[in-house]
């Protein structure tokens, strides 16, 4: 009897420690991801600032002198970049991009090699276009641009489950409403970011073909109210604008994205959501999730509109 209950003690201890351990472990991995996103949080404000800024320098310096092969090559690098920034920023028409840009990657391969073969190379050119050029668009296309959907709680053939969000026109607004008809509902990181932006124009212009199917839209975000009601007066479209106060929802649901708001972005949290989009049919269930492994990459409407078409979701 006493070797019984010493063996249960040890087991029971054992359990305990490797409890203990799980959750140290856990704690110690969730601090280390955290510290890679706030790295990526300055990384992407100084990746694209930084090739703005180079992309002029390098401009002037091919007049200054006379067009030197290797300033030729650090302008070949770090335009494509400063540009396609430039794009995204300004116009906020672009919803989504190609996984490898490859319009990036290959023009700083063919200006580092220009800038290096030059008969009197130069330190600042080869700077630009191995620094910026190379190493930078390499993290930002495979490093930067990825998310961990690991934690992701979301599964096609699953009932929407039970949360709250808050309305943009104020009170609450329990997911029971969202399950009461087919429904669209898309998290995105707020207004400071111009593939959202994009992105929700493109369900505004495609919102007449989701009316027809019976499906309401609903826009998440953990921005204020005041941020998320002046994006709403953006639009003509009925779409419903819905605060994740305190990201709530978003930890619910796996989809928290920790530290992912770029620095310097001094009006939002530094906490912000991953981008996902969710449609349900008529009783609530999930017929289509997209967790996109890549803040870049997201679906098209039409890809909606053909999941509502195969699920016979219709007014």
């Amino acid at each position: 009897m006493l070797v019984y209950n010493y063996k249960l003690r040890f087991f029971v201890n054992f359990c305990l420690a490797s409890s203990s351990s799980l959750t140290f472990f856990n704690s110690l991995l969730s601090s280390e991801v955290n510290k890679v996103n706030k790295i990526k949080s300055y990384f992407i404000t100084l990746y694209s600032m930084g090739a703005m800024i180079a992309a002029l320098h390098a401009g002037v310096m091919l007049f200054v002198t006379d067009f030197n092969n290797a300033w030729i090559g650090a302008f070949i690098s770090i335009a494509p970049i400063a540009i396609f920034f430039t794009i995204i920023l300004t116009q906020k028409n672009m919803a989504r991009t190609s996984t490898y840009l490859p319009q990036l990657v290959v023009p700083s391969l063919l200006g580092f090699g220009l800038a290096l073969g030059t008969d009197q190379p130069s330190i600042m050119p080869i700077a630009y276009t191995l620094g910026l050029g190379i190493v930078g668009t390499l993290l930002y296309v495979f490093w930067y641009s990825e998310i961990d959907r690991s934690a992701a709680n979301i599964k096609v053939g699953d009932t929407l489950p039970d949360f709250t969000l808050y309305s943009s026109k104020g009170g609450e607004v329990p997911s029971s409403a969202i399950r009461a008809q087919p429904s669209l509902l898309l998290f995105f990181r707020g207004n400071w970011c111009p593939l959202c932006m994009a992105q929700i124009k493109e369900i505004a212009a495609s919102y007449q073909e989701l009316d027809k199917r019976g499906v309401k839209v609903f826009l998440v975000s953990p921005q204020s109210e005041k941020q998320s009601q002046s994006l709403a007066q953006q639009f003509d479209a009925p779409m419903e604008f819905m605060v994740d106060k305190d990201l709530s929802v978003a930890k619910q649901l796996g989809i928290l994205h920790k530290s992912g708001t770029p620095f310097g972005m001094m009006a939002y949290d530094n906490d912000t959501v991953m981008p996902t989009a969710i449609l349900t049919d008529a009783s609530g269930k999930i017929i289509f999730a997209d967790l996109t492994d890549n803040y870049r990459v997201r679906p098209e409407p039409q890809t909606f509109l053909d999941m509502l078409d195969k699920h016979g979701v219709s007014a």
